[in-house]
């Protein structure tokens, strides 16, 4: 179950399903189709861009109707019980139209592919291709594999696979604000987790790409740049060295963010997901040196129970968490903080959901990823642990953990009201055609009356006028 009182571009419930789009020069179409659908975390959506950059090199253009698809992708996700299931469902939709197009391709990426690779093939038989988060340059052979009647499936991991060569396709962007992939894989195995066994081993990219990619979106016209990794802080890079060559000094996300900062002060700098464990001082102040570095860390706290994180294998316990955001506070006092909450772990007893209660009234999170804990199999909790909290309870708990969260972001919100906030114009409101819609520089959705004497992509100063537990609301200002 999930829950969400506050959307980021990070963990956009209404992008699940979303198919990519791409404009393409006839020329180099081939004249199949490629149509690719995403699910989960915005590293998803990132390696759809990927994907989609490799098989536009081959020649393919995409379709936004599936029906008419030569090839038909879903970029999948492990991490929730639900999002497997949505999968599953969308399958068997893509089944029914192949039937009507026998020589359609369906393929299944990203981390279910990997986890549920003999299903798909050998039991269910719903797809052709299998393609782990590692594999996507091979997608062009693979693809090449099903043309000649065979089966595909390439789940291996890798420990050097980066893409960092690969600039991908901004699909379905708003040309305003774009992802960039800064690592990839996970050494952190946090017992309720399957990232580690589908994305691999942590590899951090070239810094060196990564400025270039972020200086060719700003010159390009964005204006925001978020640097994605499944735990950021923990980046490190050292060039390789021939032997008996002194190694060259490691870059840390410190220096990172310093050096993407530097681009320009007018290119927004965020990034996710920080873990408690890694965040350093020095991150810290390099956002507090730097005003392009947007004030907001998203810093999961799963349990305020410090006996529960160590089953769920967190690597740190209550106190540590809250000496992190105490120094949060004490750097960046106008930093905004969001996290992730898991209700009714194994074993988990009332006072220890009490713990999780009053570390939210401790920390007021900006915003929150609320979830009732569902056991995903492979994971060290389903083998170690019983699930045996029931589910009533959970949810119970969970909706506890709901109201308390939608208490906190309105008062967060409401210091908002009365001052005015530098916003970047991402586009219209999705409600109104009226309005403008924006984010401060505490990631907060800040929507406001259009003004002719600005367009997409502007900053503007907006008085906030009024707020609720999701938005802030105001005009713009001189």
């Amino acid at each position: 179950m999930l829950d969400l009182t506050h959307t980021t571009k990070e963990h956009d419930e209404s992008r699940q399903g979303e198919a990519l789009l791409l404009e393409q020069d006839p020329t180099l179409s081939t004249g199949r189709k490629l149509y690719i659908e995403s699910y989960g975390c915005q590293m998803n959506f990132s390696d759809s861009e990927i994907v989609a950059s490799i098989l536009l090199d081959k020649g393919f253009e995409t379709t936004k109707n599936y029906q008419e698809a030569d090839v038909v992708f879903i970029n999948t996700c492990s991490i929730r019980e639900n999002a497997e299931q949505r999968v599953r469902n969308r399958l068997k939709e893509f089944e029914a139209a192949k039937a009507k197009n026998p020589g359609m391709i369906v393929g299944v990426l990203g981390c279910m592919a990997e986890r549920l690779k003999s299903k798909f093939l050998e039991e269910e038989k719903l797809v052709d291709v299998v393609v782990g988060p590692d594999a996507y340059r091979d997608l062009p052979n693979l693809i090449d594999q099903v043309d000649d009647g065979a089966k595909a499936v390439n789940v291996l991991l890798s420990r050097e696979e980066t893409y960092a060569d690969i600039n991908p396709v901004r699909l379905n962007s708003n040309g305003v604000t774009a992802f960039i992939s800064i690592m990839r894989g996970c050494d952190n195995m946090c017992s309720f987790c399957v990232v580690p066994f589908t994305r691999g081993r942590e590899r951090s990219r070239d810094p060196q790409s990564i400025v270039q990619e972020a200086q060719d979106l700003f010159n390009a016209g964005y204006k925001e740049v978020t640097l994605l990794g499944q735990n950021v802080d923990s980046y490190k890079y050292t060039a390789p060295v021939a032997e008996g060559d002194v190694p060259s000094e490691t870059v840390t996300f410190a220096t990172l963010l310093t050096m993407v900062a530097e681009i320009s002060p007018l290119l927004r700098v965020r990034f996710s997901t920080s873990h408690p464990k890694d965040i350093t001082d020095e991150v810290l102040y390099a956002i507090a040196s730097h005003e392009n570095i947007c004030n907001y860390i998203h810093l999961p706290v799963q349990s305020g129970n410090s006996r529960v994180l160590e089953l769920m294998n967190r690597t740190y316990d209550r106190a540590w968490y809250m000496e992190r955001v105490d120094a949060i506070r004490r750097i960046i006092p106008e930093c905004a903080i969001s996290t992730d909450v898991i209700t009714g772990f194994c074993t988990e007893t009332e006072e220890e959901h009490q713990d999780t209660l009053s570390m939210m009234d401790y920390v007021k999170y900006d915003f929150a990823y609320m979830f009732a804990y569902s056991e995903r199999p492979g994971t060290l909790a389903a083998k170690r642990y019983a699930d045996d909290i029931p589910e009533d309870i959970k949810k119970r708990r969970l909706t506890e953990v709901i109201n308390k969260q939608r208490d906190h972001s309105l008062y967060r919100y409401q210091q908002f009201v009365g001052k005015v906030c530098k916003v970047l114009i991402e586009g219209f409101s999705k409600r109104s055609e009226f309005d403008f819609c924006g984010r401060n520089d505490q990631n907060a959705l800040v929507v406001f009356p259009i003004d002719p004497r600005f367009k997409q992509g502007d900053y503007v100063n907006v008085l906030v006028e009024s707020c609720t537990s999701a938005t802030l609301l105001g005009k713009i200002v001189d």
